[in-house]
């Protein structure tokens, strides 16, 4: 739980929706510390507020049915304002004004990479437009990766709590890529450094789930994660002889068990 501090409550709370980058209606706000003045200098405390995205009812259906309508090929036409620019390095060759994006089961199948990945950052930017957190879509590639980085003033809400709303737009973006694209891509969504710190903690999980399965003999079932994290989790364990790694589930709820080697015990 993010904890930020200030002279006052208020100050507290001004700096956490700042980094954050979200306003007081967007956020869950408990003061945890009220600022103390002292004695002469002495004792002066400051004050001690916890901040946490909202993701609204509103945003959640949002995303509920975009899910639902893409994995049922039933998508209505989207319009994407493109005075949003959308890409960096991937062409737009629509019209100025309005660009639509269209359906997905009838005209976007079998695109070559390029038109692909065009699409899918006007789709990216459709979305973030209708959550209310509108966003510069920059594509790089990086490792095998295609990563589309959402460039936000509102990172909170794309990245939502405990970063549910960014692997839901992990997991559409993967959908629609493998619906439209000819040749088998992957991509990777983020929003400002939460992937690289999100591998970081995925590190420690590893090796923190590991130990607990050797220490007790027993699997270890992890929550559901994007199949990218979970190949993270599988390449830091693999040379640990000890414990092996699969996955079990359906997409977008497929999680890892980590479970001791039979041969080691």
């Amino acid at each position: 739980m993010p904890i930020y501090e200030g002279a006052t409550s208020a100050e507290a709370i001004t700096t956490g929706l700042t980094a954050l980058g979200i306003s007081k209606d967007e956020a869950v706000i408990e003061v945890i510390e009220e600022a103390k003045k002292g004695f002469l200098g002495m004792g002066r405390k400051n004050a001690r507020v916890s901040i946490e995205p909202s993701v609204t009812e509103e945003i959640s259906e949002a995303v509920s049915e975009t899910v639902e309508d893409v994995l049922v090929g039933e998508e209505q036409t989207p319009v994407v304002e493109l005075d949003v620019p959308a890409t960096e390095n991937v062409s737009l060759e629509q019209p100025a004004e309005q660009t639509k994006i269209p359906d997905i089961a009838d005209v976007l199948s079998d695109l070559d990479d390029e038109a692909a990945l065009t699409q899918l950052a006007l789709y990216l930017t459709n979305i973030t437009n209708e959550l209310n957190a509108p966003a510069l879509v920059k594509m790089e590639r990086e490792n095998g990766l295609i990563i589309f980085h959402l460039d936000t003033k509102k990172q909170g809400i794309l990245i939502g709590k405990h970063g549910k709303m960014l692997n839901a737009l992990q997991y559409l973006a993967q959908v629609f890529i493998h619906r439209v694209a000819k040749n088998k891509l992957s991509v990777v969504v983020n929003v400002g450094d939460y992937r690289q710190k999100r591998q970081a903690i995925l590190q420690r999980l590893a090796e923190r789930t590991a130990e607990k399965v050797k220490r007790t003999g027993r699997p270890v079932f992890l929550e559901p994660m994007p199949a990218f994290e979970r190949k993270q989790i599988h390449s830091a364990l693999s040379h640990d002889d000890s414990v092996k790694t699969h996955s079990e589930g359906d997409e977008p709820y497929r999680y890892l068990v980590v479970e001791p080697n039979k041969k080691y015990y």
